[in-house]
């Protein structure tokens, strides 16, 4: 038995297949743990989606900013559906999507095998979260995206603010921990997410840090494994293990055998074709006074 951890698939179902082949995949005796953006850009979004829901009985997927947002929009109408890209709407008007999308709102955010001694996450966690407040935290959110009152969440869990803290509550707390979970790579000493900062580390303006390499950061007592941040690349220290190579952006598609006793990394080429780059956000973020920094978040 093997259990693997995969990148970001971003709906790029023929290079996931390549992956599965070399991996030697199993069904009957491996688990396979997905870090969630299974969908968008890839071409192939609505056959990548079937897939993962296909090996649902032997696999974990969390939720990443992506498959949120697909959930997000098949809430809108059918008017406003027909307005995001052709990929997605593959999804969104397939036959089987209730059934596919049903299933997705029911993955979590972050999933935990204290066993095995690892936690998957799609982003990021904030500078004081350990692995027990990361996960008391996404258990907050899922209670209510699990729940009949799903679609208040989906609603309003989009924009950038506010920056977390634990005295937070309600939608504005449900959004900042989704963001901390779908959205994070670099961030201040306090925790604020610098949303608009997607580049490899040494890009960042000054006063930013990798949410992982955050000085004065909480202790946490399990290996983490990660997505979403591809400029990143494959990046494996002091615990953090993050795997999405940029797979849809023609880099490639990551496994990484977590029940390994020595590192085990196992790669596919991506697309031949890179998805195209979605607009640059221009940067505001603002260095904060030095009275303002302090460790933690």
């Amino acid at each position: 038995m093997a259990v693997w951890a995969i990148g970001d698939l971003q709906g790029c179902y023929d290079v996931t297949q390549r992956l599965l082949e070399k991996i030697r995949f199993d069904p009957a005796a491996d688990r396979l743990w997905f870090c969630g953006d299974l969908v968008n850009r890839g071409g192939q979004s609505i056959e990548t989606l079937r897939l993962v829901h296909s090996l649902r009985e032997v696999s974990h997927t969390v939720l990443g900013n992506h498959d949120l947002s697909l959930l997000a929009v098949a809430e809108r109408t059918p008017e406003e559906q027909r307005r995001v890209n052709a990929d997605l709407q593959g999804v969104l008007f397939a036959p089987d999507a209730p059934e596919l999308l049903a299933w997705l709102r029911k993955r979590k955010l972050c999933h935990v095998d204290r066993s095995l001694g690892w936690m998957m996450i799609h982003a990021g966690l904030a500078p004081r979260w350990t692995t027990f407040l990361a996960e008391k935290h996404a258990r907050e959110v899922e209670s209510r995206l699990h729940g009949d009152n799903y679609r208040r969440l989906l609603r309003n869990m989009y924009g950038d603010s506010p920056e977390w803290s634990p005295r937070l509550q309600g939608l504005e707390r449900d959004r900042a921990i989704i963001n901390i979970f779908t959205r994070m790579r670099y961030c201040s000493p306090r925790g604020r997410i610098a949303f608009e900062h997607k580049g490899p580390p040494g890009s960042q303006l000054p006063g930013l840090y990798p949410w992982f390499s955050v000085p004065g950061h909480a202790a946490r007592d399990l290996k983490i494994v990660c997505g979403h941040w591809s400029a990143l690349g494959l990046h494996i220290g002091s615990g953090i293990h993050a795997i999405d190579t940029g797979a849809v952006w023609s880099g490639k598609l990551t496994a990484l055998q977590l029940d390994a006793e020595s590192l085990n990394v196992v790669q596919v080429p991506g697309r031949d074709v890179p998805a195209p780059m979605p607009k640059q956000r221009h940067a505001k973020y603002k260095q904060p006074h030095p009275s303002q920094r302090q460790n933690g978040g």
